[in-house]
């Protein structure tokens, strides 16, 4: 978002000298996180990947289990065995150890690349109501809204965003 805004900033001032000449300037802002929140089909997403979490959360814990019974039995066994099944054991319990890491890793990753598989459409949608708007009302510019310290001659779109949603 900071690199927006200096890109942004920079094509203000690179830019700024005609189009600030201009009387049709017209600026807008809006809190995309907050339209966000609201969107339709958010609370859908949230269940179905809560749904997800609790699945992968069950699997890991089956992992742990199994994992801790593994290093029990061998910490209450390990005395009466020879050196070649201790140094078995410790290998699986290393093996077992590492599957774990990579499930929790792979799992992060997997849960990150479906959240955005599902709401990239509801991304999606508020970008084109906040591009219809735009367009619709004239607005050379559109900021968001989130990070907006002052704003003097801007209007907040989102009652527009909204109404064009149907929220």
């Amino acid at each position: 978002m900071k690199k927006t805004l200096i890109v942004m900033a920079i094509c203000l001032f690179a830019f700024g000298g005609n189009a600030m000449a201009q009387k049709n300037l017209k600026l807008g802002h809006i809190n995309s996180q907050e339209l966000m929140q609201i969107m339709p089909g958010r609370d859908s997403v949230q269940t179905v990947l809560q749904g997800e979490v609790t699945e992968l959360e069950t699997t890991l814990k089956q992992m742990q289990a199994e994992a801790e019974k593994r290093y029990n039995d061998y910490v209450a066994n390990q005395a009466g065995w020879t050196e070649l099944i201790r140094q078995t054991k410790q290998r699986e319990i290393q093996d077992m150890s590492a599957r774990i890491q990579e499930f929790q890793e792979n799992a992060q990753k997997q849960l990150q690349e479906r959240e955005a598989e599902l709401t990239k459409p509801i991304i999606d949608r508020a970008k084109k109501a906040i591009e219809d708007v735009a367009r619709e009302g004239n607005y050379t510019y559109i900021f968001d809204g989130a990070g907006l310290l002052y704003s003097q001659d801007s209007e907040d779109i989102m009652p527009l965003v909204k109404k064009k949603l149907g929220i």
